[in-house]
């Protein structure tokens, strides 16, 4: 099991526990050949981070479960190769839908998740030059349309390939390769907010 610390104590579980494999903060851990690093990000869970997965010189990146997008994330969304990116709802399904007050608010909060023009924002300000494969992923069921979100990035995503993830069913397998843009810049082997 991997998990901070911090999630693990909320979760009342024991950190000793010989399965436990704590996940610090811009730290990697090497799961077999891929290379994961935690990362913080906003939502309001205890402890939560996002990750990037590397192996060799091609970088994944989960970004879902995030109510704005902070440094931290900017920082690793620029660096690439594919990504999977909330864009958990439509505003106006969202406030004329019938979620009580209280869950609209924390839906849209800063520590919710991201509305799919929060993340239509993100993808098109921090995207990389080497980002092939955009992963439209944790769309809600009660609020969103999965044809409205391909609408709304399909004008932006140029030669960005976009996919809609499903709750109900996998996906295809995808080759992500490590592409380079015009200036032949890569991704850096290592990121770090503090460097």
């Amino acid at each position: 099991m991997y998990s901070t610390l911090g999630t693990l104590r909320e979760a009342h579980l024991n950190p000793d526990h010989p399965f436990h494999h704590p996940l610090i903060p811009y730290q990697i851990v090497n799961i077999g050949a891929l290379q994961v690093t935690a990362f913080p990000k906003c939502h309001d869970a205890h402890d939560p981070q996002s990750f990037i997965v590397r192996h060799n010189d091609v970088c994944v990146g989960v970004f879902t479960d995030i109510g704005e997008a902070c440094d931290h994330v900017i920082t690793h969304f620029k660096y690439c190769h594919a990504i999977f990116l909330e864009a958990n709802y439509d505003t106006d399904m969202l406030m004329n839908g019938r979620y009580p007050y209280h869950l609209k608010r924390r839906i849209d909060g800063r520590f919710g998740h991201l509305s799919n023009q929060q993340a239509l924002e993100l993808f098109c300000e921090h995207r990389s030059p080497f980002l092939s494969h955009l992963f439209l992923s944790h769309l809600s069921k009660e609020n969103n349309d999965p044809q409205l979100v391909y609408e709304l990035f399909k004008p932006y995503a140029q030669d960005v390939e976009l996919v809609l993830t499903s709750r109900e069913a996998e996906i295809p397998l995808y080759r992500i390769n490590a592409r380079q843009d015009q200036t032949g810049l890569r991704a850096p082997a290592q990121l770090s907010l503090f460097s």
